[in-house]
């Protein structure tokens, strides 16, 4: 008599707030205040020591209980289903959720119920990961191109990429891939480091933590920008001052400005040699990104950060629009949805940088873009992934940085499972830190 296949019994979910505005950490010219946060979830099996699947919307505090219910409101797609199924295809998962008639008047494909299927996508991947005893860059790095496909949704973009295609890129992306798999481990992955630039920073503490970056290996920086001018062009003369003309540092606007604005802005700072202007304007203005794609050059422009899916990524890269894709591993549907954002990237030439920093984005990124150099671009040419150095703590398999380069992960999943003692204390709004009064500033959420 066969084993009964162990199933997914339940659907955990816990609203994370972390109390980020303390030290500034996460501020921009748009967030001045954010508590870094999530809406997380762990898929439960009934499997006798068997691994459990973890996931996450990342949100900047008040709200994150919408992406919580949302969450929850899924959880009947997964709950009874048995494992092997959902691991060996979270692609019909992720057209389940996508497609459920009952919920598409919530997006589609868009906001919080998106932000939503993309964390439940990503725990199943997580679970499928560790169930093959691999880190997700890995697992996908040596997975059949063909099974890659099928686990794609083509569905809109095909005037980008079709099937084939992405099947072709795959498939040439196999050559080298076992050599740059090896060697990920040894060279790691270069990063981009974001802490030393906040808003709340004086001119001090810029200077000395851009001086601090460049000596522990890293290559580029990013100031946030957009508030002021004058405080931005004297901002960015301390940074370029601080790290030399051999660094890039390069510009985040955090979506501040119309068009416009934003080309005669980074005109302005052109003087201070930006490598790239980052979210520019609003991120669904697709024509005003490649108006000031073509205005602002040799600045490159870079976005995608808060584009919803991967149709609007298609429309950027068909509009001319990025010299860099801003990929987010936690904002569009999950690793399916990023896998039809990574391909169509790769078919035209422009680098994909990851996004990250926040709660556990920094531990996602490095999967999609480790998986990227192994076996589709295969490069790390123009390529970095952002590094904030906050939260990491709090994460069952954390970031490890050496010599400003992101080292590869060696444990089975996504990295995505937080620690039991940071559930304990910063679920909202119970947890040991939120429930201690004033210092926690419960009220705030109110």
């Amino acid at each position: 008599m066969s084993p009964t296949p162990a199933r997914v019994t339940a659907v955990d979910t816990y609203d994370i707030r972390f109390p980020t505005p303390v030290g500034l950490d996460g501020s921009d010219a748009m967030n001045p205040d954010p508590d870094y946060s999530a809406a997380y979830l762990v898929l439960r099996t009934d499997a006798e020591d068997g691994p459990e699947g973890h996931g996450f919307a990342f949100t900047i505090g008040r709200g994150n209980e919408v992406r919580v219910a949302a969450i929850h409101a899924l959880r009947h797609r997964v709950v009874g289903r048995t494992v092997e199924e959902l691991c060996a295809g979270p692609g019909t998962l992720y057209r389940g959720l996508t497609g459920d008639s009952r919920l598409r008047w919530l997006g589609p494909e868009k906001g919080a119920l998106h932000m939503a299927i993309g964390a439940v996508v990503n725990a199943v991947r997580d679970l499928a990961a560790k169930r093959a005893g691999k880190p997700l860059w890995r697992m996908l790095a040596e997975a059949d191109p063909e099974w890659l496909v099928r686990r794609i949704d083509f569905r809109h973009p095909t005037d980008a990429l079709t099937p084939q295609e992405a099947l072709t890129l795959l498939r040439r992306g196999r050559d080298g891939a076992g050599p740059r798999t090896a060697r990920l481990p040894e060279s790691g992955y270069p990063a981009c480091t974001t802490s030393p630039s906040r808003p709340g920073h004086d001119d001090d503490k810029l200077a000395r933590l851009a001086r601090r970056a460049v000596a522990d290996g890293f290559r580029q920086i990013k100031p946030e920008a957009g508030a002021d001018l004058a405080d931005d062009a004297r901002r960015c003369r301390v940074a370029r001052a601080a790290v030399g003309p051999d660094i890039r540092p390069a510009v985040d606007a955090s979506q501040r400005w119309d068009a416009d604005e934003a080309i005669s802005w980074t005109r302005a700072l052109a003087a201070f040699d930006p490598y790239w202007i980052e979210e520019p304007t609003g991120p669904d203005d697709i024509l005003g990104h490649a108006a000031i794609r073509r205005a602002v050059a040799p600045v490159k422009a870079a976005t995608g950060e808060h584009a919803r899916n991967r149709i609007v990524f298609e429309q950027l890269l068909q509009a001319g629009a990025p010299d860099t894709v801003q990929l987010v591993a936690a904002r569009v549907g999950g690793v399916d949805e990023n896998l039809a954002i990574l391909l169509p990237a790769a078919e035209s030439g422009v680098p994909v940088c990851p996004h990250a920093g926040g709660v556990g984005l920094c531990e996602l990124a490095r999967h999609l873009a480790m998986f990227d150099y192994a076996a589709v671009s295969g490069s790390t040419e123009d390529r970095v992934v952002e590094y904030v150095d906050h939260l990491h703590e709090h994460f069952a398999d954390p970031v490890v940085i050496r010599a400003g380069h992101y080292t590869a992960p060696t444990a089975p999943g996504f990295s995505a499972a937080l620690r039991p003692e940071a559930l304990a204390r910063y679920t909202f709004p119970g947890g040991t830190y939120w429930a201690a009064g004033p210092h926690g500033r419960k009220g705030q959420f109110a």
